[in-house]
């Protein structure tokens, strides 16, 4: 019984730990905040081809967290990245990656692409 204790004791602190260290680099922005910059910035949905063909923001390139370290030398680390996933834990993940790699200015849309109400551009036979 100890041992579950203390191995949810250690995880609850990593996480606090992981949350307050990532709050020091990845801006999380409201769809207003992220709407007033992205043009401005590049733009990557993270989420899946069949995710991103079904329904995506305009302007945005599709670069899935899972090719994210081979598609690196895609993004420049000299302008700002605005990233979106479902509901945000992807992009989340992705920022964790870019930050490692030296990238420093990194948004994040809070909620996701779930809760965006703004334009968006489906491929078509998406569905």
């Amino acid at each position: 019984m100890e041992i579950i204790v203390l191995a949810l004791v250690i995880f609850i602190a990593f996480m606090v730990f992981r949350y307050y260290r990532q709050k020091n680099y990845l801006k999380v922005l409201t769809e207003d905040q992220f709407r007033e910059g992205y043009r401005k910035a590049q733009l990557i949905d993270v989420r899946e081809p069949q995710e991103f063909d079904k329904g995506h923001i305009l302007g945005a390139r599709n670069i899935p967290v899972t090719q994210m370290k081979q598609r690196l030398v895609e993004l420049r680390k000299d302008k700002p990245v605005f990233l979106y996933c479902q509901r945000g834990s992807r992009s989340a993940r992705a920022a964790q990656l870019l930050r490692k790699k030296g990238y420093e200015d990194i948004s994040t849309l809070k909620g996701g692409f779930k809760g965006w109400t703004g334009k968006i551009k489906v491929k078509k036979n998406s569905f």
